[in-house]
């Protein structure tokens, strides 16, 4: 059973995923004349059963596989172009109104987050990018050692030969005007010198070293992540898509310690609030990507991802919660920190789901 985890994380992403696209009642079934529903049973009054949702008219052709494809998969109906606008300019009355009761309006905060990371997942296979495309194997200790020798040696070579110009300049008449210009040399050089040792020194202690958990299974694993880390960035990818949904349940804790003080916002008012973020937070890094690919390049990506995140954040704090300008930057600042203590915690687990995996 040494893939368990991870085939318990992709069932439970899968029924997930099942949960958002149909949340409670089948969308088609037979045909009983149109007079019951087809699914329960049920009198029909008006264009959907009153008891379980169904539509009254059914379909039965392939054109409906297609649409009910692209429905299930992507979700895109009309919901979803009410949402989306709502998630990237005005999260926190999105946020506010499905809490609130508006759920028929707009794709549910699951739905739209597993949305993202799916799309997410399909954009980057279509780009080929890939964390295991990374060769961390040709970047070794010895190698480094090597170049780190090589620098050292050219740069006391050089020095050498700036105090021979020296001790000649002092002994030529007129010599002492070039004195303070090859004074200044020297102890560049002395100063580079000094960096590359200290390097050198630092570079003993780049190896990767494992801690003795007393857990033999764990130890096995990181033994197996040192030995090969093209691998265990290659698991840390495909844990991410099976595992995103851990970080809902890490981060909710995080947004209530922001309102602990009141009882006026509920576990499920955070949980929303924290699902509909991180959807968005999905989203960006997808245009981003694109964005990436196409050919935009510095400075807009790095600002966009330094400004536009705080400022998602900011809106929907401030919207969901109906708190002043000021109380929600403050809350701001601190969920920022918090988001990024999250995203740490989210990480060090994948590497150890990936590790006993």
């Amino acid at each position: 059973m040494d893939n368990g985890i991870e085939g318990l994380g992709a069932a439970v992403t899968g029924g997930l995923a099942a949960r958002a696209v149909e949340p409670g009642y089948g969308e088609e079934g037979s045909d009983h004349g149109e007079t019951h529903c087809g699914n329960c049973s049920t009198e029909l009054v008006g264009t959907h059963c009153h008891y379980c949702g169904q539509k009254k008219h059914v379909h039965r052709s392939i054109a409906a596989i297609a649409h009910d494809l692209i429905h299930g998969v992507l979700h895109l109906d009309g919901k979803f172009w009410r949402t989306l606008p709502l998630l990237a300019f005005r999260p926190g009355e999105l946020t506010r109104r499905y809490i609130h009761g508006e759920r028929a309006k707009f794709v549910s905060p699951l739905g739209m987050f597993l949305f993202g990371v799916f799309l997410m997942f399909g954009i980057l296979t279509i780009y080929g990018a890939s964390l295991s495309n990374i060769d961390l194997n040709n970047v070794s200790a010895e190698a480094a050692e090597g170049h780190l020798d090589n620098q050292i040696t050219n740069a006391r070579a050089e020095l050498a030969g700036t105090m021979r110009q020296i001790a000649i300049a002092e002994s030529q008449p007129g010599g002492a005007a070039r004195l303070p210009e090859l004074e200044q040399d020297s102890e560049r050089l002395e100063e580079i010198i000094a960096g590359i040792e200290t390097s050198q020194q630092a570079l003993g202690y780049t190896d990767l070293e494992l801690p003795d958990t007393g857990w033999a299974r764990l130890d096995s694993g990181l033994a197996k992540i040192n030995d090969n880390p093209n691998l265990a960035l290659y698991k840390l990818q495909a844990n991410f898509y099976k595992f995103s949904w851990l970080l809902i349940p890490i981060s909710v804790p995080f947004v209530w310690l922001l309102f602990f003080y009141t009882r006026r916002f509920k576990m499920y008012d955070h949980t929303v609030f924290v699902t509909y973020s991180l959807a968005f937070m999905s989203l960006f890094a997808i245009a981003l990507t694109v964005l990436g690919f196409a050919g935009m390049g510095l400075p807009w990506i790095p600002l966009a991802i330094i400004f536009i995140p705080v400022i998602h954040m900011y809106k929907q704090l401030r919207g969901t919660y109906q708190i002043g300008r000021i109380s929600a930057f403050l809350r701001t600042i601190v969920l920022a920190w918090f988001c990024f203590f999250t995203s740490t915690v989210f990480f060090v687990l994948l590497l150890a789901i990936g590790a006993l995996g």
